[in-house]
């Protein structure tokens, strides 16, 4: 009773075309057909008919050769005794020609229960249609899977960006934008992955899970581990684990993996997010711009052939020369203030007249990139790398030899957005222990996102780290730019949304 009263609610939630395609399941049964399929074999595809069988005349059909497909019905014109498909699969749509005389009667009492939205197989032969359109003539209709929901109505389509990410399968089968980004996303990663081996780099995997804070200046996900009774952090970063094998002595090491961040959503930010580092040992910070510079290059040629984009409302040309340039210069072309010739009081007291807060760990440092934030940042719409990070907030870079309130670290900034963040990497223990001791202090002062001391890094530190350049590259504001999307909810399948 309580099962019948169960079906009663859940058919009368249902609509009209819903409810049709349930009552269908049992019309397939009748007919010995399971309305959920089993394996087709299929050995076509679309894109491969289309270009194969161009060559055919109106009219002509290849009776030669027997090809099957199968896919997603997304266009469905039933005419009597034949009808006309359009099959969709992974690399496009086809269209097919079902006729009750070739398919047997059957078969065709069969295909006239399909819906849009249904998979299925077909088998026959390739033809060319009057008005030139490249078919598949059916032999043979095989229902696989009903789709007991019908797709977004076909002039309006799915178009309500939060609904698309929410419901991305939906998305998927509708918006064949949304499915080129999809494909070519991992085609991008790959296009890195055989940059950085013809590089000479090794591609390796570290630990997610991260008893210690660092890497990085992040808030982090905190979770326990119930066996060793030992909470860890998801890592903000792969930096520490894999300068340690460079001080183990693979040389050339990166990694593309996930980092998580417990921080806020926007059309830039999601709390995980992928990543590239690479570390080069005798490698300095002009090795990692040469790096970036040749990668940003060598996908927009070789891998997206896109050389010109159009992002965030900037037209870049990526084969251009990149501009070079320090924070503080930078920030007195803006402002006409050097920061070079001020100190920390005088600093403060400009950050007073110019509206800027000064936070209670704020160093000199700290004020000039607060500078930069404001005045600097959304100008730079053209690739530029910013150089001569200030000390207070580069906590894991080389000092400048010139100047040590300053680091050999560079930013590259395109359409006003960071791509990479690259050091000189910092190898002296006493130094960066003396780093790590800094940051903890500001941490006791507020600053939640600052790196704990990681005794084990400096240990090794201790057994020499070679000369090392090294660059942390966000995948995916990077395809953003070369796919040209504005938010980076549409270049991650399943983005993190605010539960409705």
């Amino acid at each position: 009773m309580e099962k019948e009263k169960q079906n009663i609610s859940i058919e009368q939630d249902l609509n009209d075309q819903q409810q049709r395609r349930r009552e269908k399941l049992e019309l397939y049964k009748q007919m010995g057909i399971d309305p959920f399929g089993q394996k087709f074999d299929v050995n076509a595809t679309t894109i491969d008919l289309k270009s194969t069988y161009a060559y055919l005349e109106c009219e002509q059909v290849d009776e030669n050769t027997e090809v099957s497909i199968a896919g997603r019905i997304v266009l469905l014109r039933k005419m009597g005794k034949a009808s006309f498909i359009t099959l969709q699969d992974r690399y496009g749509k086809i269209q097919c020609y079902i006729r009750q005389d070739v398919v047997g009667e059957e078969n065709y009492k069969l295909f006239k229960l399909a819906d849009l939205g249904d998979i299925c197989g077909v088998t026959g032969h390739m033809m060319k249609t009057k008005t030139g359109e490249v078919t598949l003539r059916a032999t043979k209709y095989t229902h696989l899977s009903k789709a007991l929901r019908p797709l977004p109505d076909k002039f309006h389509g799915l178009t309500d960006p939060e609904d698309r990410r929410r419901k991305r399968y939906v998305d998927l089968i509708v918006n064949e934008e949304s499915r080129n980004v999809a494909f070519m996303r991992p085609k991008i990663i790959r296009g890195i992955q055989n940059f950085m081996d013809h590089e000479n780099f090794v591609e390796v995997e570290t630990s997610v899970l991260q008893p210690i804070l660092g890497g990085a200046n992040a808030r982090p996900f905190v979770t326990h581990h119930n066996a060793l009774d030992q909470d860890f952090y998801l890592r903000i970063a792969t930096e520490l684990s894999l300068k340690r094998l460079i001080v183990g002595g693979m040389e050339r090491v990166y990694e593309i993996g996930r980092l998580f961040r417990n921080e806020g959503i926007d059309t830039s930010h999601n709390p995980e997010f992928t990543t590239m580092e690479a570390y080069q040992a005798y490698g300095d910070l002009s090795s990692m711009a040469k790096l970036v510079e040749d990668l940003i290059k060598h996908l927009a040629k070789n891998v997206t052939h896109k050389t010109v984009v159009d992002w965030l409302g900037c037209k870049v040309d990526l084969l251009q020369n990149y501009r070079h340039a320090t924070m503080s210069e930078l920030v007195k072309e803006k402002t006409g203030i050097d920061f070079l010739k001020v100190d920390f009081e005088e600093a403060k007291d400009l950050a007073k007249k110019h509206n800027i807060k000064v936070e209670p760990h704020f160093r000199w440092g700290h004020i000039l990139n607060a500078f930069f934030e404001t005045y600097v940042e959304e100008s730079l719409d053209q690739p530029t790398f910013v150089y001569s990070h200030p000390v207070d907030i580069s906590p894991l870079a080389k000092k400048d030899s010139n100047d040590e309130r300053l680091t050999q670290r560079f930013e590259l900034y395109i359409s006003r957005k960071e791509i990479c963040n690259a050091f000189t990497e910092l190898n002296d223990p006493i130094d960066q222990r003396e780093r790590f001791e800094e940051q903890l202090a500001e941490k006791n002062s507020g600053n939640e996102e600052a790196c704990e001391v990681d005794d084990d890094y400096v240990e090794a530190l201790e057994y020499g780290l070679a000369p090392t350049g090294g660059i942390g590259i966000g995948i995916d504001r990077l395809v953003m730019m070369l796919l040209e999307k504005d938010s980076i909810r549409d270049v991650l399948l399943f983005p993190t949304l605010k539960r409705r």
